[in-house]
């Protein structure tokens, strides 16, 4: 018995071996596996193989090695040895180059890297059932030659060949007219019941012909469905979509023999589920999973290709930056999980207040991207980003927790603000900063003041190192009112930043960057020391119930040893406890519940008050509530300034109120701006109040005349909104 042989080559020996283990694992009973590193060992190997009578069925090379690559190997070995098969282990997707590698090299099929080891041993047992029916084809044909052995046999043998394939087979004349078909073919198309009932073989000819004029588009090459005879002039290969939606891979090979015409050979094979995997990992690789949008990938994409169209018609586009104001603290209150439910019902409304054409992106967390194609101008953009505001007003019903959320929006149109895509994101998102520092819950558009604002930030936070070193940050104080004595009860302390080159800061452009930079943690520890003794002086001049409120910021809350800390400036400022109170956001709550409700509860025991600002956002139950020893809540001036006129938010006040009454906590609502909004707040119940109406933030100097005029009626007098 002849001795047969499998050759494996490639240049990397890891690959190498696992190619060989697998091959002698599933034919090493029958064939010898035999390896080479690269083409001179192969074509030696061949040669000896050769001398010693051994035949060579198949060759498998990889495609990418150092030296030679694949495809040139393989054309080097047929014309050496014709007969063997050759399979080409190749990572390259792209459908024209492999068509290419394949006919140069004169391949009988290519393998995508990484292979599956069963699609592997199927197709090299597919390629040598191939070898061997070559072998015997040839040998028939010697025998045909050598006895005229009648054109009937030859018939029968190839009917056998084609049956005995995996795959479809289909022969065309060169007209285009069916000569011959397998079984394979007939149950790929989905006709194989069909045929089978007719026993007119012309009338089986005219169901695959009809069959033939179903075929839809093809993917890799253009088929006209008229007219079957277009079939016969296909691309050698191709994928074809059928009708049901199934994929098939096309090879096709002319056949010509001496004297007769030539005839085209069609394999197919179902690929419909790699193309589905495929198409699957096509999407995700350029779209965001959690919400579907285009990913960042995929914008950068579209914001080019219409930035040419644009440039070409002479239109103009826009870019919009969009972000989620405060998402982090949802994330930290509620959990990630949460805070994706929230994201994914944000793209909902965003989607409706937007155009078909639009390109909406998620950046990344709560950041988006939208590409406003084909628009006249500013005005077209600007009215987008008012519906996305608008879109965004009514609150969120996520789970169990109802979710009031703004968005602040950055503006770059072109080519009025970049004629390309990193100018325009750029100034994009340095629209959506500025929109952040105008309040949030807004849209800017850029302008070229905003570069020089990007380099004031940056000074700013060179100067804030040494601020309060060099004595610059002062404290103003804003009165929280009972509107029914007309007594001013606490003061809030606020921080402002007096510096000679950039004048009075507020806290909003340099608090973050504290935070930041941890200078939070000692410009906290001035701040309280200064209010508490401010406190003391106004209680030793005539306000002995006088209270003053400090906000402690997250990172004050996680310093260790507060409570010793606080404690420790009460008693170097001469001031009780309970005439300071701190307000602490109900993130700082939530974020770590137990270790906070140690530190809220030593602080309640030492008697300092405690206050939850910006209460009614809803990111926590009224149940946890109760767990912390809290005084007072604030109500979210979000709420107040929209009471007028939005029964929502009217209830939501009314029900603070009633929980704080329930609880025994006072409520202060904060924003009041006018005499009507007051008023209006007096009727749902609340005592306590803050705002513009009553005094802006004010140093202390004036603070101290707020005091002494401290009925309401004086205040509503000299230091009503706008003073």
């Amino acid at each position: 018995m002849v001795e047969k042989a499998i050759i494996c080559v490639d240049d990397e020996e890891i690959i190498l071996s696992s190619l060989g283990g697998q091959l002698k694992r599933a034919f090493g009973a029958k064939y010898s596996i035999e390896t080479a590193s690269d083409g001179t060992e192969v074509i030696e190997l061949c040669a000896e193989l050769t001398a010693e009578g051994i035949e060579i069925p198949l060759i498998i090379s990889d495609q990418n090695m150092k030296g030679i690559l694949g495809n040139q190997l393989l054309t080097q070995l047929h014309d050496l040895y014709p007969q063997t098969l050759k399979i080409l282990l190749t990572g390259e997707t792209d459908a024209e180059v492999v068509r290419n590698l394949v006919n140069i090299s004169a391949l009988y099929r290519y393998i995508a890297k990484p292979w599956d080891e069963t699609d592997l041993i199927l197709t090299v047992r597919e390629a040598l059932r191939c070898y061997e029916q070559n072998q015997k084809l040839t040998l028939q044909n010697e025998l045909l030659t050598a006895t005229n052995l009648k054109l009937a046999e030859s018939v029968n043998l190839l009917v056998a060949t084609l049956e005995a394939t995996a795959d479809g087979i289909l022969v065309l004349d060169s007209r285009g007219k069916v000569l011959r078909y397998n079984q394979k073919f007939l149950n790929l198309l989905g006709i194989a019941e069909m045929v089978s009932q007719e026993k007119n073989n012309d009338r089986i000819i005219d169901i695959i012909d009809l069959s033939l004029q179903q075929l839809s588009t093809s993917y890799a090459c253009n088929i006209d469905p008229d007219t079957h005879q277009s079939f016969s002039h296909l691309n050698d290969y191709c994928l074809l979509k059928l009708k049901n939606g199934k994929v098939l891979e096309c090879y096709s090979q002319i056949q010509k023999l001496k004297n007769i015409d030539s005839n085209i050979v069609w394999s197919f094979r179902d690929v419909t589920e790699r193309q589905k995997a495929e198409q699957t990992i096509k999407h995700q690789a350029f779209h965001d999973s959690l919400t579907g949008l285009a990913n960042r990938s995929f914008f950068d994409y579209q914001l080019a290709d219409e930035l040419k169209k644009s440039q070409a018609s002479d239109r103009k586009l826009a870019v919009l930056f969009f972000d989620l104001d405060r998402f982090k603290n949802i994330n930290d209150t509620l959990g990630h999980a949460f805070g994706d439910r929230l994201l994914q019902e944000v793209v909902k409304r965003l989607k409706i207040s937007i155009r078909d054409e639009d390109i909406v992106s998620r950046w990344g967390g709560d950041e988006f991207t939208i590409l406003l194609p084909k628009i006249k101008g500013l005005d077209d953009a600007i009215a987008i980003a008012k519906r996305i505001l608008k879109g965004l007003q009514p609150s969120f019903h996520v789970g169990n927790h109802r979710l009031h959320i703004t968005s602040s929006i950055g503006i770059a149109v072109y080519p009025d603000h970049g004629t390309d895509s990193d100018t325009l994101l750029k100034n994009a998102d340095a629209a959506l900063y500025k929109a952040k520092d105008q309040g949030r819950n807004n849209y800017q558009h850029y302008n070229q003041n905003l570069n020089s604002q990007g380099e004031k930030l940056l000074q700013l936070e060179n100067k804030l190192r040494y601020a309060l070193a060099q004595r610059e940050f002062v404290l103003y104080y804003q009165p929280i009112v009972d509107v029914v004595t007309g007594r001013i009860i606490k003061m809030e302390a606020l921080i402002r930043w007096q510096n000679d080159t950039f004048g009075l800061i507020p806290p909003d452009s340099f608090i973050p960057l504290a935070e930041e930079n941890g200078l939070i943690i000692p410009i906290g520890k001035w701040v309280l020391k200064q209010a508490c003794l401010q406190n003391k002086y106004w209680q030793q001049n005539g306000f002995p119930w006088l209270k003053v409120s400090v906000n402690l910021s997250p990172k004050q809350f996680q310093e260790p040893n507060l409570v010793y800390k606080l404690l420790k400036i009460l008693q170097k400022t001469n001031l009780k406890p309970s005439d300071l109170e701190l307000e602490i956001t109900e993130t700082v709550t939530i974020q770590n519940g137990n270790a906070a409700k140690t530190i809220l509860n030593k602080l309640d025991s030492g008697g300092i008050s405690l206050s939850m600002d910006d209460f009614g956002t809803g990111y926590s139950s009224l149940s946890y509530l109760k767990q912390f020893p809290f005084n007072t809540l604030k109500i979210d001036r979000f709420f107040v300034q929209n009471a007028l006129n939005n029964p929502e938010d009217q209830a939501i006040i009314k029900a603070i109120v009633h929980l704080g009454k329930g609880l025994n906590i006072s409520v202060v609502a904060e924003g009041i701006e006018t005499e009507e909004s007051k008023n209006f707040l007096q009727t749902l119940g609340c005592r306590y109040m803050q705002g513009y109406y009553f005094s802006r933030p004010v140093p202390a100097k004036e603070a101290t005349t707020l005091l002494q005029n401290y009925s309401c009626t004086d205040l509503q007098k000299n230091y009503s909104l706008g003073s």
